[in-house]
């Protein structure tokens, strides 16, 4: 199992600069989140996930698994609509995945070589793919990319960490950027902990 790797380097550094979110860590501990290296199987497995529990998410996804035997543009681009569909989702969604293989396949976004590219390319690029928005596509810099600096204004969890965080009634976009360039270069682990605070 892979984990988003981070260490006293990052704490000591959003301790200094926050002292709410340097509390709320000591409080917490260290958090072991899963991440996934293939980026093309953290796409799909996004995709399934969209709108529905995660429990149902995981059948869906174990399902798939079963169908395909690997999860790769390959194994997807020969395996039928309907096929994909009958794992448990809409056809809406297996059409998006479809679309993800072909757009691997046709070198219209390069698995391989996303890792090179900026967060903000990375983004555009895959938010260009139906099926995936920004919020996706952020959620891949963390947990398949391991980017050191996402803190996503469009995850509601995290919003609601930084109101339990900082005890205030509503986060507007401006004071979201403002606790969001406080935190960077380190955004993600303070993800991480938000994520924690929306549920406390």
């Amino acid at each position: 199992m892979h984990i988003f790797e981070y260490g006293q380097k990052e704490i000591d550094y959003l301790r200094k600069k926050d002292k709410k979110l340097g509390a709320a860590i000591d409080r917490i501990g260290m958090i072991k989140r899963e991440v996934t290296p293939d980026t093309f199987a953290a796409l799909v497995s996004s995709i399934v996930s969209q709108q529905i529990s995660s429990k149902a998410a995981d059948t869906v996804w174990n399902r798939l698994g079963l169908l395909l035997g690997t999860i790769t543009p390959e194994s997807i681009a020969k395996a039928e609509i309907s096929e994909i569909q009958a794992c448990g989702m809409s056809a809406r969604k297996a059409g998006y995945i479809k679309g993800a293989a072909e757009a691997a396949l046709s070198g219209q976004v390069d698995f391989n070589a996303l890792h090179t590219l900026s967060d903000e390319e990375i983004i555009k690029k895959l938010s260009s793919l139906r099926g995936v928005g920004v919020w996706t596509a952020e959620m891949l810099l963390i947990f398949s990319l391991c980017r050191p600096d996402v803190v996503s204004f469009k995850d509601l969890a995290i919003c609601r960490g930084m109101m339990n965080l900082y005890g205030i009634k509503e986060i507007s976009r401006e004071k979201f950027e403002r606790y969001r360039k406080r935190y960077s270069p380190y955004g993600s682990v303070a993800s991480l902990y938000l994520w924690a605070l929306s549920v406390e």
